[in-house]
């Protein structure tokens, strides 16, 4: 299994070096003020896929973060729960007395 993982990552670093190399052109980019920026195409097309990532890998790392903190806090709640029972003996509940009826006036 190890193999066919080199095999994949060899041959998606061969695609990109083969799209890298026959993309090689500058792009005209227009800035604020007039002013032109020539970019490798490549580097653009790297740029851009990093500006989609990168907000996608914050969201995700922190819902994963909060439901670690759901989890945790629900691991405590279940662990002080458990130690109550577990320290005296269980006492069934009894119905509680009925309240007394007072006379309306």
């Amino acid at each position: 299994m190890q193999f066919l993982k080199m095999l994949f990552w060899c041959l998606l670093a061969f695609l990109a070096a083969a799209f890298t190399l026959g993309n090689w052109t500058t792009v005209p980019i227009r800035l604020v003020g007039g002013l032109v920026a020539d970019v490798n195409l490549p580097l653009l097309l790297f740029l851009t896929f990093l500006l989609g990532l990168v907000p996608t890998l914050i969201w995700q790392h922190a819902a994963r973060w909060r439901l670690r903190q759901r989890l945790n806090a629900s691991e405590r709640a279940l662990a002080a729960a458990t130690a109550t029972t577990e320290t005296g003996p269980y006492v069934v509940p009894t119905e509680p007395a009925p309240l007394p009826i007072q006379p309306t006036v």
